[in-house]
């Protein structure tokens, strides 16, 4: 088990997920309706999608988003945890744009690579890289997300997982930084 660890509750995130939750019980006689025998997680779905109203799902390759959405269900009705998104899929553009502009922050190509990816390296741009938030999403994925082929995968980033469903359900190697990952071609 690694550093992170959930931090303390404030009364605010308290109040947030018990409204969440709220929502999602109040949503279970609809997505019964539209959904029989999948109704607690549409009913997760649709509200975190209200608790998180900025995250995108889209694009996200369909076997990691199908994983995502699976663990996100089970932490919030059997641990009480919500798991929001904050980036999923991004172009390559969009990719090379958040590369570039580390690099002119940092000055060096090497020190940029610690913190973001060249496209044709990204997990994002493959639809299996997963930021998430809160800590304590983050710390629930870090836990149980093995069950869903979900592993965090660089030490300096908490709330960065990828899908890696070809380890066969033993995490991946653990890197210091994503400059210090192996290169990924775009089609691997």
């Amino acid at each position: 088990m690694s550093e992170l660890r959930a931090i303390p509750d404030r009364p605010r995130d308290r109040l947030m997920r018990a409204a969440t939750r709220m929502l999602a019980v109040l949503l279970l006689p609809a997505a019964y309706l539209r959904a029989p025998g999948r109704a607690r997680h549409v009913a997760c779905q649709w509200a975190l999608a209200r608790r998180f109203p900025a995250e995108d799902l889209t694009g996200l390759a369909p076997r990691a988003r199908q994983a995502f959405e699976a663990a996100r269900a089970e932490a919030f009705w059997q641990d009480g945890q919500l798991i929001g998104l904050t980036s999923g899929h991004r172009d390559a553009a969009e990719q090379h744009h958040l590369f570039t502009e580390q690099v002119r922050r940092t000055g060096s190509w090497a020190e940029a690579r610690r913190w973001v990816l060249p496209p044709e390296e990204s997990g994002h741009v493959r639809g299996i890289a997963m930021d998430v938030r809160p800590t304590e999403g983050a710390w629930w994925l870090e836990v149980y997300g093995g069950r869903y082929d979900l592993y965090r995968t660089y030490d300096n980033e908490w709330w960065h997982f990828e899908h890696h469903p070809e380890t066969g359900g033993r995490p991946p190697v653990r890197m210091p930084h994503p400059g210090a990952a192996p290169y990924y071609s775009a089609t691997s």
